[in-house]
């Protein structure tokens, strides 16, 4: 069983947020973002339009604010004052009704709806500061990211395993998918835990083939791949609500030259945006290393996106590894890195690590690409 964030950890954040609202000035920050409602308060929910926000003070205990239905719930997880308003939108809206029972001023909120906005006090205004926060993982955030990595990994290894078998016998990209999916769920289910999803654990992918592997979010079909042909396999995991990925390219059968040459093109890629992944890069540098060896293989046209994002509570968060992002990387912060060959009409290639930023080196808890190269994954008719 995985054990969660502890209290202690909920604390640490809450004092940081203090600290760093006295040095802003400010006497409080309203969270509405369920993201950072989860990081300090542990209440993992799924948002509806019933808003739920989490108080901050200065100084003094926070406070959460749900709908009364989540009273309940909410008490599960959050040890302090708990707040509660009847039903959305009622007479007067939750959001606004949170901002009067905060009570201080100068006041911040991390995420507002425009209109909304309008309607406050001009004492209020917006701040990302635990936005950003969230950015740097402490420890015990990226142990539950490793094992989530792990886990990727694992259903990878179904599809090195399997899938061969699978598509011999007239299988599909659905049927391979169904079968590294179901295998790698009750692995979890085992050792995790059959606890809410996002909290104990959930795995998600896709798997597409051929000329279907050109498409960056290609989706999959009953469509069954054919000898010689590229086959994406993009996993993602989460334990204990943090988010990691892990991503190969197979190929059915012999591959020809000029598909071992996108995989290993593909390979370099990766390699080069792990050695340029270190504390001081920007990330806007980052992106430009990795990108740079697909261009000096005469792939520049094949690149249809940035080479990663970050990850985290959520599996898509900033910072970015990507163009025009000039944030500083720091020890801590967690990274996907994709390199992506798509070639529409023709073929497709993208390979996914998890990295994890470091003193030194960058950390890969996603083992599978590492242990499987280019020659390894070639799935034996």
């Amino acid at each position: 069983m995985t054990t969660l964030l502890s209290q202690a950890f909920y604390q640490r954040k809450i004092a940081q947020i203090q600290q760093a609202l006295a040095t802003a000035g400010l006497k409080g920050i309203l969270l509405l973002d369920a993201p950072n409602v989860i990081y300090v308060s542990g209440f993992f929910h799924i948002p509806s339009e019933r808003p739920l926000g989490c108080f901050i003070p200065q100084a003094g205990s926070p406070v959460l604010f749900v709908p009364l239905l989540e009273q309940e719930n909410a008490a599960a997880a959050w040890s302090g004052e708990i707040r509660t308003y009847f039903e959305y939108p009622g007479e007067e809206h939750a959001v606004l009704w949170m901002v009067r029972e905060c009570g201080v001023q100068p006041l911040a909120i991390d995420h507002i709806e425009h209109e909304l906005f309008r309607r406050l006090p001009s004492s209020v205004q917006t701040s990302d500061l635990v936005d950003r926060l969230r950015w740097v993982k402490e420890p015990e955030e990226l142990a539950l990211i490793e094992q989530a990595a792990g886990y990727a990994d694992y259903c990878l290894e179904q599809v090195r395993d399997h899938a061969a078998d699978i598509i011999g016998q007239g299988g599909t990209e659905l049927d391979i998918l169904k079968m590294c999916l179901a295998a790698t769920t009750a692995k979890m289910q085992a050792e995790v835990g059959q606890v809410f999803k996002l909290r104990g654990g959930a795995v998600v992918g896709t798997v597409h083939s051929g000329a279907r592997a050109a498409l960056p979010h290609g989706s999959p079909l009953s469509r069954q791949p054919q000898p010689g042909e590229p086959i994406i396999a993009g996993i993602g995991a989460n334990v204990g609500g943090y988010h990691a990925e892990s991503g190969a390219t197979f190929v059915y059968g012999d591959p020809p030259a000029e598909v071992l040459r996108c995989l290993h093109a593909a390979a370099a890629c990766d390699a080069a945006t792990v050695a340029a992944l270190r504390p001081g890069a920007t990330c806007a540098a980052v992106n430009e290393a990795a990108l740079a060896v697909l261009r000096d293989r005469g792939l520049g046209a094949a690149i249809r996106h940035r080479i990663g994002h970050g990850m985290g509570l959520q599996g898509h968060e900033a910072p970015w590894l990507a163009p025009g992002d000039l944030t500083v990387c720091q020890p801590g912060m967690v990274f996907s890195c994709e390199p992506g060959i798509y070639r529409p009409g023709v073929d497709g290639y993208r390979t996914i690590n998890t990295l994890i930023v470091t003193d030194a080196a960058a950390r890969v808890p996603s083992r599978f690409l590492a242990q499987h190269p280019p020659e390894k994954r070639i799935l034996a008719r």
